[in-house]
């Protein structure tokens, strides 16, 4: 399973990436994003010139793919990985690379240098 970092859905919805969208096809069924960045989603769209279409765009999207929750067990992983690398402001690249590590997905993003620091996680450019 995969778990699309938010700039990998953005990359996707402007359609800045055919590698990306060839990928995402062919594994289709297996594709997950975080609820988390689903709300990233949601507030960059305020800046689009197309809101409501940006918006529409958006559902249309996380209709077709499954929705992780950040529940119990992702917060209590959460709570130890950062325990042990420490805290950095102003970013849920954290919140969602423990996710995936908890759930036992590949993250895919194009900016893994964003993830170095989570130990165990796998990660993936679909991009390139």
């Amino acid at each position: 399973m995969y778990l699309l970092d938010t700039n990998a859905c953005i990359d996707f919805l402007n359609g800045r990436s055919e590698v990306l969208a060839q990928r995402m096809d062919a594994n289709f069924g297996k594709l997950w994003v975080s609820a988390i960045s689903v709300g990233e989603l949601m507030v960059g769209s305020r800046w689009s010139q197309d809101p409501r279409g940006d918006v529409e765009r958006i559902n249309i999207f996380v209709a077709n793919v499954e929705i992780a929750d950040f529940d119990e067990a992702c917060a209590r992983r959460y709570g130890a990985v950062i325990r042990s690398i420490g805290v950095r402001r102003k970013s849920f690249d954290r919140l969602i690379g423990v996710q995936a590590l908890e759930r036992g997905f590949v993250l895919v993003t194009r900016n893994g240098r964003d993830f170095d620091d989570v130990p165990g996680l796998v990660i993936e450019d679909w991009t390139i």
